[in-house]
């Protein structure tokens, strides 16, 4: 799968083949398991999945940046940003794959 994109309707067409519920219901749940991990991030809360990985938000305070055509100073606005970060589960996996080649 390398260098393709993971979509939403390949993760509910994972879900039928391996659980066997009807492609509606797989795209339902799928759907509601995105709703779930996002109304938490938007509340402020940490989303943790064992063995994959940790989403956060953090808040970024204001600051000057620059504007990297013209080189001017721009100035850039507080903001909440999502983070993630990856269990060591994951990053062994992740690991493991690339030696393998794949």
């Amino acid at each position: 799968m390398k260098g393709q994109t993971l979509t939403r309707a390949d993760l509910c067409e994972a879900v039928h083949e391996e659980v066997g519920l009807t492609r509606q219901d797989c795209a339902g749940l799928v759907e509601r398991t995105l709703e779930l991990i996002t109304g938490a991030l938007e509340k402020g809360a940490q989303v943790k999945l064992s063995g994959f990985g940790v989403f956060q938000v953090r808040s970024k305070n204001a600051r000057i940046g620059r504007n990297p055509k013209t080189g001017e100073p721009a100035p850039i606005e507080p903001r909440r940003v999502i983070g993630f970060r990856a269990s060591q589960v994951m990053k062994a996996r992740i690991d493991q794959a690339n030696s393998r080649g794949g």
